[in-house]
């Protein structure tokens, strides 16, 4: 899909396969559609007051043949009610994905859509809305490539789907390179995002630890970062015993990923991308550059290992690796934006299976930190393979770190699936992750992580129990992980209730990347959210 910007002075006039009008359904109408409605006899205000057009942000009607327009076809999508003046970023979003949805349907092979200034949200600058708009309108286009036995569809039923996307700004709009980044940044995150979701879609029997290990290494190889891969014999040798533990029943070999990505130095050596690097929150006292550390959970089939899973969608466990997908996948977006900032990404990946050396319950081991773990539930073993991830992140003296986990169903109990779970020990960080996640529209809801919650840990026969008990699970899971990252600042995701969606439209949904890219670019850009 590609995305231009295009002065207009009279959007009835555009030459298009498809022009996207945003409206207000009680009639109020936007300039770009007040001109198309004019050159149309006010068909558009007539269709409107006729109640042809659903009042809910994100309803659409497609009219064919508009008189007086150019344009093939017109699509109006509602904004909702024009009461507060302007939608709310949640409407604003439903508007553009319904209008992505359209365009990804459609015969035509080109589209634009009209962008107006009175339009967007109240705070939001055009930047913010271009990069969004790109990435939602892209994301929209998606498809998985399933492994099917049925032909390629030939006549009527081909590829459908506009392949150029013009956004359509008034003249009096400058459409000056920042505005240009900004699309080009959405695109990049969009593709990161259809990464991710490959990831996580594929089977279990396909996505392995080496598969995970084969994409990051092809990445390297395309935006030429280093990327290195630890075995079983690595692992070993660093004394991550509790990574080992998980995957002792696997027959899958484990692996260790581990990227890292200098955009900080510029063009100056191999491994250096974009322009001019921002310090802030990213460098030290004496203005050394500090990586962001993100540390993604790469179990690639859960199955709850001894502590064995309810047979009930088990299937779903495929996706017990979202976290790992989603940190690949912002690798990729950085790269493809050439963000000035350091970033490192560890993904320990591996099975967790049963077997005949399969940890048990009331096995002890040992973690790369030195402390002792008695597990007593085998299917608590994401926090087993992260907090090693996270004793290991410590040499890389990192700014702050940021792991990614479908870590807990009490996550899902709490919060629902609309917002992802967030916990951290240091403040600033965490209104830091949540301010990036309201303008992704991929938000996060922080729960406690208060002292008292390390005692639910206590253990008889080892430094700590892998579980809390029956209460506060999500906060427990992460009471446990703190304990690895006391070195820096950490930030722990769950996305167990995010990362997928079930039934009928079962499938990856990539997040938290929108969140993640839109944090690694306030911190490229000197700290600041952008807007």
């Amino acid at each position: 899909m590609e995305f231009t910007i295009k002065k207009i002075t009279s959007p009835e006039k555009l030459q298009t396969g498809i022009l996207v009008l945003g409206v207000f359904a009680d009639g109020k109408l936007p300039p770009s559609s007040r001109a198309v409605d004019e050159a149309s006899q006010g068909r558009l205000a007539r269709l409107i007051a006729h109640g042809e057009l659903d009042a809910k942000p994100g309803a659409a009607l497609l009219l064919h043949g508009l008189a007086g327009v150019a344009a093939e076809r017109v699509l109006l999508v509602s904004l909702g009610q024009s009461d507060s003046g302007a939608p709310g970023d949640k409407a604003w979003r439903d508007a553009f994905a319904a209008a992505g949805k359209a365009l990804a349907a459609t015969p035509a092979k080109d589209g634009a859509i009209a962008l107006d200034g009175e339009t967007l949200p109240p705070g939001r600058g055009l930047d913010w809305a271009l990069r969004q708009a790109s990435r939602i309108v892209a994301d929209s286009a998606y498809r998985f490539d399933a492994p099917r036995t049925e032909k390629k569809e030939k006549g009527a039923m081909k590829e459908r789907g506009a392949r150029k996307i013009a956004f359509a700004l008034s003249a009096a709009t400058v459409a000056d390179k920042a505005l240009e980044d900004a699309v080009r940044q959405g695109q990049a995150i969009a593709e990161g995002m259809a990464l991710a979701k490959d990831l996580g879609n594929l089977g279990a029997n396909i996505c392995t630890p080496a598969h995970l290990a084969g994409a990051a290494n092809a990445l390297g190889k395309q935006f030429k970062f280093k990327v290195d891969i630890l075995e079983r014999e690595d692992m070993e040798k660093l004394d991550m015993g509790a990574f080992l533990a998980v995957a002792r029943g696997a027959r899958q070999s484990p692996k260790f990923i581990v990227m890292q990505y200098h955009g900080s130095r510029g063009g100056g050596d191999d491994h250096g991308h974009g322009g001019k690097a921002h310090k802030g929150k990213n460098a030290d006292k004496n203005g050394k550059p500090r990586p962001v550390v993100l540390v993604g959970k790469g179990i690639t089939f859960d199955s709850g290992g001894i502590s064995l899973k309810p047979g009930a969608e088990m299937d779903e466990m495929k996706y017990d690796m979202c976290g790992a997908a989603s940190v690949i996948g912002a690798f990729k977006a950085i790269a493809r934006m050439e963000l000035p900032i350091d970033v490192v990404g560890i993904v320990p990946a591996t099975e967790n299976m049963p077997g005949g050396d399969a940890t048990r319950p009331g096995d002890v081991v040992r973690s790369m930190s030195g402390q002792t773990i008695e597990i007593l539930n085998t299917d608590a073993e994401g926090r087993l393979i992260l907090c090693d991830a996270l004793t290991y992140a410590e040499r890389f003296k990192p700014g702050c770190v940021i792991d990614i986990a479908t870590l807990t169903g009490a996550c899902i109990v709490a919060l629902g699936k609309i917002p992802s779970g967030l916990l951290a020990n240091d403040d600033g960080l965490a209104e830091e992750l949540a301010q990036c996640g309201t303008a992704a529209g991929d938000p996060v809801w922080r729960l406690p992580l208060w002292e008292e919650y390390q005692d639910l840990l206590k253990s008889n026969f080892a430094d700590m129990a892998n579980i809390g008990g029956r209460f506060g699970g999500a906060i427990t899971a992460a009471a446990f992980l703190s304990r690895f990252a006391k070195a820096y600042k950490w930030a722990h995701l769950d996305i167990a209730g995010t990362a997928w969606v079930s039934g009928e439209a079962k499938g990856s949904t990539a997040r938290p990347l929108p969140l993640l890219a839109e944090f690694l670019l306030a911190r490229a850009t000197g700290g600041e959210q952008p807007h």
